[in-house]
């Protein structure tokens, strides 16, 4: 397939004096997103606004994929809707052969409406009501057990179906020094996993069909996952040898970093996340040799964040700069936390779209809320900014979209540039009468 043209580009050197890592102390500009200039889209589509790139996320599914497919056959992934459901990230998404794993009755009908089949839907969470259970164990969703409440529910759900019900098993574990993520599933350390395992098959009327772990987010280090998947072989090799049955998939749920930066870190997490390749050894060479080859089990990856936190970009407008009285300049943008949420635990990077020559000094960045937590970043080094400057913060593709919401300020419009180089709206901006519509009056009040 012949690839896209991509248009040459030229980088300004600039001196500057060296930092503490040997690198120079200056502020890069970025007067353009997937080279439409930042002028240009805000002219068009307002501040604030997202924008993503599908180009950027075509190329981490492609990196995932192989990074994972060249080491083990039977590898899929499904996308971690909570991450971002809005439904042009995710129908780029099944285009590309991802399932949906889901975590609420909402997520559920939202890979519905995308045209996501019932067996590509991977269903976990700690509530899933009887309704929406019931719907999804009959459609033939993957549906992963969180509880034993739930397993009771499943039982009568299987007996007014006539027929077992087949759903996975969601374990959590110690890993050492990490602190395990109890609160989901069956601890497989104490017992309580086979013990849930145990009850589901004496009821005669639920089959265990897989195992589901999730053991955190943010992971930097690949070996906890290399740990994770040899406690799931051995529990895998435990169920064998006592029942006879043979796991169909193993899921390992998500948590691969991005290449943001998580506040209080010294170095920048773009050096300190691993790649698709450090994490797939960790994960696959375990599997690959646990198993006889006509038992090698489907691996089912959940990565959200990963794959689509440096799509996404917010461009956003200086309001107002002051002089605060600790001597920082204090900037008030047009986009908040109440856009921004992951700007609580992400030091994003803040990029000027103006080229002014003049050296950095420290600023810290505000949103527009009349709130004091509305901090976009606490202290950061940038040049000269101005009523009316754009700037560009990323990444931010991974749950702002879906945490976001109507506080002070409406929501603005998302737009997508495709690997054409043209951009759309995949979410219109918001108006006060579709936040009301859903309001009425009682009828003293009309």
């Amino acid at each position: 397939m012949k690839k896209p043209y991509e248009k040459p580009f030229i980088h300004r050197s600039r001196g500057g004096v060296a930092n503490k890592f040997g690198g120079l102390a200056h502020t890069r500009v970025m007067p353009a997103v997937e080279g439409i200039p930042v002028a240009e889209l805000v002219e068009k589509y307002g501040s604030p606004l997202f924008v993503f790139s599908e180009k950027v996320i075509r190329a981490k599914h492609a990196e995932l994929i192989q990074a994972f497919s060249r080491r083990y056959p039977k590898v899929q992934h499904a996308w971690s809707y909570k991450t971002n459901y809005l439904k042009g990230i995710c129908r780029t998404m099944h285009c590309l052969g991802s399932w949906a794993e889901v975590v609420s009755a909402m997520e559920y009908e939202m890979a519905l409406n995308n045209g996501v089949a019932p067996a590509r839907i991977v269903f976990n969470g700690p509530y899933k009501p009887y309704d929406i259970l019931k719907r999804a164990l009959q459609d033939g969703a993957m549906v992963n057990m969180d509880s034993m409440d739930e397993l009771y529910d499943a039982e009568r759900i299987a007996a007014d179906m006539g027929q077992k019900a087949a759903m996975g098993l969601r374990v959590n574990m110690g890993l050492g020094s990490h602190a395990a993520w109890d609160r989901f599933g069956f601890n497989l350390d104490d017992g309580s996993a086979m013990q849930a395992l145990k009850r589901a098959l004496a009821g005669g009327k639920i089959r265990i069909i897989g195992l589901h772990a999730h053991i955190g987010t943010f992971i930097l280090d690949p070996d906890l996952y290399r740990r994770q998947v040899t406690k799931l072989i051995q529990l895998c090799r435990t169920i064998q040898d006592e029942f006879g049955l043979n796991m169909e998939y193993l899921d390992i749920g998500g948590g691969f970093a991005s290449r943001n930066r998580l506040k209080g870190t010294y170095l920048s997490t773009a050096d300190m996340a691993p790649a698709f390749e450090a994490y797939a050894e960790a994960v696959c060479d375990p599997i690959l040799n646990g198993f006889a080859v006509q038992d090698l089990p489907l691996l089912l990856l959940e990565s959200g964040r990963a794959m689509i936190d440096e799509a996404g970009s917010l461009i956003t407008t200086v309001a107002a700069v002051k002089r605060l009285t600790g001597g920082l300049r204090g900037v008030v943008l047009d986009a908040g936390v109440n856009l921004l949420f992951t700007a609580f635990w992400y030091d994003h990077e803040v990029f000027p779209t103006v080229e002014r020559g003049r050296s950095p000094v420290e600023h810290v960045l505000y949103g527009p809320l009349c709130m004091q937590i509305d901090v976009i970043r606490e202290q950061i080094k940038l040049p000269h900014l101005e009523k009316g400057d754009q700037v560009v913060i990323r990444p931010v593709g991974a749950y702002n979209n879906t945490q976001w919401l109507q506080f002070i300020h409406l929501r603005p419009n998302v737009v997508m540039i495709g690997e054409n180089g043209t951009a759309a709206v995949i979410r219109k901006a918001e108006s006060v009468e579709y936040l009301q519509e859903q309001e009425c009056l009682p009828p003293w009040l009309e």
